[in-house]
């Protein structure tokens, strides 16, 4: 989520707004969404040639050292799939055409911020490695993040302005003045700690005279975020006479925060104020928009999801994906991150959106070469829960097989029908799809990359899945693949592992000067 103009306003007022925080012992929830763009896009990263992991790795690691350096514990919540409602859909599309453009700038040596495909997985595995505690929510996190920072009373670090609405009991921490690279010492102590500032609500509402704080969600969908964006709270603005104090230096998004929080700051709750928007708006309107308002101000309210109980007992229960019925199994996957949001919005929405990345847009989007093994995924999800099937958002019954996905064309985005690949008995039950023996998971894996099993028998174990994805590649590309395209490919696969080796410590042994020279060539 996101509210227009929000957080540059509240910066404006930054000493009105926010309190210094010198950040040690204790807690606090991190926005992993917010964070690995923030660290992707500040950091000075290659974003044009298909991903600089290894260096986003290294800051990622960096930056949870700083936290560590100062007893800060961190607790990472991830976003996961689409809401099942997909109210978002029209916001989604949108950023979509807006990573098209940026990643169109970007190919032709222009500026944009655009994440790598695999930016999320390599944040993963970082996680992972510094076992760094993490959870990867079934649809959008903001509601469960701020119920786990107040049942722990801790803060909460973001670059979400949502968190300005949302009551937080120890606060709302930006990422933008959160100085984990500039870490200090107390004097005359060797505790350190991280400067951060740590924004206030109740320094808000007082600065509106003393407004009360439940108007805030109101607000938020008036103003417009991620959730909502109705044309005709354009008739209630440009009817109502919004008083704007202070004048704003911002232009029009500033007056309409400045004027809309004086406005509200008049109602003593909630129920007052949206009567008195519902008077500018015409009857026939006045019942629908009353309940779009109000089921957007609910997003704002407690999360029914309890992420301590993850964490201390690695049990995950969300009511929203209970009720579906899905395989307890893909539900944990999902929630360790093993899975990806991908997976669900697969299986709720029966909708996936295929990520843009920075390349040729004259040229068919990266994911196409990938079509045939994700007809398969798709076959595998067919029969996920009874619950699924007479949905209204899923695939026309006379399209049983029929999954949408959102795709990149030329510099467009489109809505392309795609079929599952129906699969044998066996592998249709995904309840049961982790108890087939791993012979049989491994034959449908090479079957899925068209590669024959006595291929793979000289290969070590450790390469077996990338030279099976290679020889996928090899022949699925559009073009001809050449011998320097390949050298290049089995060149990057060896650097990890040479690496690795001329690293190890307290190795005697040739094979370190042997790697070295191999990976100086």
């Amino acid at each position: 989520m996101g509210i227009r103009g929000l957080m540059s306003f509240v910066e404006d007022h930054s000493n009105e707004f926010f309190t210094d925080l010198k950040l040690r012992d204790t807690k606090i929830v991190i926005d992993g969404y917010a964070l690995f763009h923030r660290l992707c896009f500040n950091s000075n990263l290659e974003l044009r040639y298909g991903g600089d992991y290894d260096s986003f790795a290294d800051v990622a690691q960096k930056f949870f050292e700083s936290l560590l350096a100062c007893n800060i514990c961190p607790y990472v919540v991830l976003d996961g799939g689409c809401d099942i409602s997909d109210k978002k859909l029209k916001t989604l599309k949108d950023r979509a055409r807006e990573k098209i453009q940026m990643a169109h700038s970007l190919s032709v040596g222009g500026g944009g911020y655009v994440c790598p495909l695999l930016i999320r997985e390599a944040f993963i595995q970082v996680l992972i490695k510094l076992q760094v505690s993490f959870v990867q929510c079934f649809s959008e996190a903001d509601r469960d993040i701020m119920t786990l920072a107040n049942h722990w009373n801790c803060p909460v670090l973001s670059s979400d302005s949502d968190f300005c609405i949302f009551d937080l009991k120890s606060g709302f921490c930006p990422l933008n003045s959160f100085q984990w690279r500039n870490v200090n010492t107390i004097k005359g102590t060797q505790d350190c700690y991280i400067p951060a500032k740590c924004f206030s609500l109740d320094a808000l509402c007082h600065h509106f005279s003393n407004m009360n704080k439940s108007l805030l969600p109101l607000f938020a969908v008036l103003c417009g975020n991620d959730h909502i964006n109705l044309p005709i709270i354009e008739t209630f603005l440009s009817k109502v006479r919004l008083p704007l104090g202070a004048t704003s230096s911002k232009g029009r998004r500033h007056h309409r925060v400045l004027g809309l929080l004086n406005w509200l700051s008049h109602f003593a709750d909630p129920t007052e104020a949206l009567d008195n928007v519902l008077k500018y708006l015409p009857k026939k309107d006045r019942e629908n928009v009353k309940e779009i308002l109000c089921c957007s101000m609910e997003e704002y309210q407690q999360s029914q999801v309890e992420l301590q109980d993850f964490f201390q007992y690695g049990t995950y229960a969300c009511p929203a994906a209970l009720n579906l019925d899905l395989p307890e199994w893909v539900l944990e996957a999902l929630a360790k991150g093993q899975l990806s949001p991908f997976i669900s919005d697969a299986l709720v929405l029966r909708r996936t959106i295929l990520h843009t990345q920075v390349e040729n847009m004259q040229q068919p989007n990266a994911h196409r070469i990938s079509l045939p093994i994700r007809q398969i995924i798709y076959g595998l999800l067919l029969n996920a829960s009874p619950h699924l099937e007479n949905t209204s958002w899923n695939a026309l019954p006379s399209q049983p097989l029929a999954f949408s996905e959102v795709e990149r064309i030329n510099k467009n985005i489109k809505t392309s029908t795609v079929n599952a690949v129906e699969l044998p008995k066996d592998h249709s039950d995904l309840s049961k799809l982790t108890e087939l023996s791993l012979a049989k998971r491994q034959i449908l894996l090479l079957e899925t990359l068209k590669v024959k099993q006595t291929i793979l028998e000289p290969i070590p174990s450790s390469l077996k899945l990338p030279i099976s994805v290679s020889c996928y590649w090899l022949q699925h590309t559009e073009g001809k693949a050449k011998l320097h395209h390949l050298q290049a490919l089995l060149l990057g696969m060896l650097m990890g592992p040479l690496h690795a080796i001329i690293n190890s410590p307290g190795i005697v042994d040739p094979a370190p000067r042997q790697a070295q020279c191999l990976a100086a060539r």
